[in-house]
């Protein structure tokens, strides 16, 4: 009778780990490499540039709406809890501060802090060739499904490349086309930080104001390295280099998220490189038709090692 007890206990001890086994593995990365090499600054990196992205793209959008404002109040979209303050800064330029304080009107995020913007009073943001200077102050965005933020200071300028205006779009307008330049400091939530340089080209197309598509490509060039949409040091120390090799394309339908394109992170210090590409659904499948991104792939290589991990947007 011992026996069979202990067969009858050994059994259930099987299958107990089997279901706890099985459980582990609906992890949100999927790493293909049975390797133990150290990959995990370079998922950190890509995870840090699409959050910040994210963030960005709404700040220079709001901020967009108040430059394009002067055209068509009527019909713009304006960000929701934003305190606006006019001021003239010199007698040939104008401020305007947009203080941030409450959800955005998704109710995605939760934003704090303030961002100015500065123009010459003569040049009208619809021409071509027509700058912002935009300030960021302790302009902080927390993502409300996951509670994590960032704080971002700095500088970056915004120019009107093509002329038009995104309000225009599916009516006079075919394309508006921005190029975003500067420098930033980013603080995590773990209070690392990490310094970047930018160079950003965002060509808007669709119809506004609910299917609009971005599509953003890199211009910069820095120690060898061309197509920059950024670089600058991580929040590990390490200097790094990210090139857009194939443009990539946010949809509006899909809240922005990247539905397309590859980029490709450089931290030559250590010999790590990683190929980011985006457009993959829950299933590590590539996304068709009207389909949402949810993940993308990232393929990375380390000291002769590599491997491909699907990670969570």
């Amino acid at each position: 009778m011992k026996t069979k007890n202990l067969i009858n206990l050994a059994a259930i001890l099987i299958a107990v780990i089997g279901f706890s086994t099985t459980g582990c593995k609906k992890d949100k990365t999927t790493d293909t490499t049975t390797t133990t090499t150290d990959n995990s600054s370079l998922q950190q990196l890509s995870k840090d540039d699409n959050q910040l992205e994210n963030a960005s793209n709404e700040a220079l959008d709001d901020v967009n709406s108040f430059a394009s404002r002067g055209a068509s109040k009527s019909i713009l979209s304006l960000p929701c809890n934003v305190t606006i303050t006019d001021s003239t800064s010199t007698v040939d330029s104008t401020k305007i501060t947009l203080t941030f304080n409450g959800n955005n009107c998704a109710n995605t995020k939760y934003r704090t802090g303030q961002i100015e913007y500065s123009k010459k009073i003569s040049e009208h943001w619809k021409d071509a060739g027509t700058s912002i200077n935009v300030k960021f102050i302790n302009y902080k965005v927390t993502k409300i499904s996951t509670g994590k933020s960032i704080t971002i200071n700095g500088t970056k300028k915004f120019q009107n490349v093509s002329g038009g205006l995104i309000i225009d779009l599916g009516t006079t307008a075919t394309s508006v086309v921005h190029k975003v330049t500067g420098n930033i400091q980013v603080t995590f939530d773990d209070n690392t930080t990490r310094t970047w340089s930018i160079a950003r080209q965002r060509t808007y197309t669709g119809t506004f104001p609910s299917q609009l598509v971005l599509t953003v490509d890199g211009f910069g060039t820095a120690d060898g390295y061309n197509n920059l949409v950024s670089w600058g040091t991580n929040r590990n120390g390490e200097l790094f280099y990210a090139q857009i090799t194939q443009s990539v394309v946010r949809k509006q339908v899909c809240g922005f998220d990247p539905a397309s394109g590859i980029l490709i992170y450089q931290i030559p210090s250590t010999g790590k490189k990683a190929t980011i590409t985006f457009g993959y659904d829950d299933n590590n499948q590539v996304i068709t038709g009207n389909d949402c991104p949810t993940r993308y792939k990232l393929d990375w290589e380390l000291n002769g090692n590599s491997g491909t991990i699907y990670i969570q947007l």
